[in-house]
């Protein structure tokens, strides 16, 4: 089945994202990584982007039409994205992985990692676009 045709046994699930990006290069660098951990692999890159596919959904970095303007969270629009983690393990992996780089933070670090009430992960990426990477029941 082609990627740009939905998979009738996902009815319902996220086909695909695009997420524009102020900085192409250092987005590509953080989401590329973050999406590698999460079992994705490259897709495609063209110019003003790059993609990664897991299954029948993949994910879509591009350069952005206004990188003057600035996300912002709690304006209306999407306010993140979240993740299925295969294993609390996979979490607390990415989470020192985000720990370790310059360009995200791990939020609500206080209450890491049951902010949310669950075991998961909030970080911040670039551009302040704000990932959730959401682990499964014990």
């Amino acid at each position: 089945m082609s990627d740009d045709h939905a998979d009738p046994d996902h009815g319902g699930e996220i086909h695909h994202l695009e997420i524009s990006a102020s900085d192409l290069e250092a987005a590509v660098d953080f989401w590329g990584w973050l999406l590698t951990e999460l079992g994705y692999r490259p897709k495609e890159s063209f110019e003003g982007g790059r993609s990664w596919i897991n299954g029948p959904t993949y994910v879509v970095v591009q350069r952005s039409d206004h990188p003057d303007r600035p996300f912002v969270r709690r304006a209306p629009g999407m306010d993140h994205v979240a993740f299925h983690a295969s294993s609390r393990e996979q979490v607390d992996t990415i989470t020192e992985g985000v720990r370790n780089r310059t360009d995200a933070t791990v939020l609500y670090e206080d209450r890491h990692p049951y902010a949310g009430g669950y075991y998961a992960l909030y970080c911040e990426g670039p551009d302040d676009v704000v990932v959730e990477i959401v682990g499964p029941e014990e």
